[in-house]
């Protein structure tokens, strides 16, 4: 895929590995749409990396038609790249776990991530070619203690993911899956803000190159599933 000049939305683009894609793919020329639950600070980060922002809580499912018509209007009727990366998680331990767990997670990890990308597929299919990356976790390949909630989530996005892959491949759209280890970022704070990087977990930067990497491939093939670990985290 040529970046330059292509239009991509990228959720949860406010902050972390969203932030620092939006970053690298507009320094190759691409224009991207940035999409956050927090309006000042994703009008900021917009301003700040040059993207368009467009205010937008995935996980508030009757929204997303009206987004997604909001997105390609930004992006002047056409997208080229839909990058999933929204995610939340909970880490709660067995016999703990409630209801409002499950459901924040998955309204955001799984049924926002889906509603979203049957929206943006349709034209995908229409144009005859597309880019979908699904932002996993090596919690997707291995459940770990205090994952339930987390862990089948990600779970949950790779089987979506493979499904698609076998849906659209006729269509020419490529379908991927990045799964990042240990990376700092504001996941999973409390106050959502951005943590300084550490000389042992990943930062954003090697997630963020291995999507562009993958975009870049010629659209003669594409990579389904990508894992990338921390070289030494302990």
């Amino acid at each position: 895929m040529e970046i330059k000049g292509s239009n991509i939305l990228i959720t949860g683009g406010n902050s972390g590995i969203g932030k620092e894609t939006a970053k690298q793919l507009i320094a190759l020329g691409a224009n991207v749409v940035i999409t956050g639950r927090d309006k000042e600070k994703l009008n900021k980060v917009a301003q700040e990396i040059g993207a368009i922002p467009l205010p937008f809580d995935i996980s508030d499912l009757k929204s997303i038609p009206a987004k997604s018509r909001e997105a390609f209007i930004l992006l002047d009727g056409k997208i080229d790249t839909l990058i999933n990366n929204a995610g939340i998680g909970v880490f709660p331990k067995l016999g703990e776990i409630t209801i409002e767990d499950l459901e924040s997670v998955y309204k955001t990890n799984v049924f926002g991530l889906t509603l979203l990308t049957q929206e943006i597929v349709k034209p995908f299919i229409k144009q005859g070619y597309g880019n979908i990356i699904n932002i996993g976790s090596t919690a997707a390949l291995k459940g770990f203690e205090r994952g339930t909630v987390y862990a089948a989530s990600k779970f949950a996005v790779r089987g979506i993911t493979q499904s698609w892959q076998a849906e659209l491949r006729k269509y020419n759209i490529r379908v991927c899956l990045v799964n990042p280890s240990e990376v700092t970022t504001a996941f999973a704070a409390e106050d959502r803000v951005e943590r300084d990087e550490n000389n042992k977990k990943l930062g954003t930067e090697e997630i963020a190159h291995t999507i562009v990497v993958t975009l870049q491939m010629r659209d003669k093939g594409f990579v389904p599933e990508v894992t990338v670990w921390a070289t030494n985290p302990f």
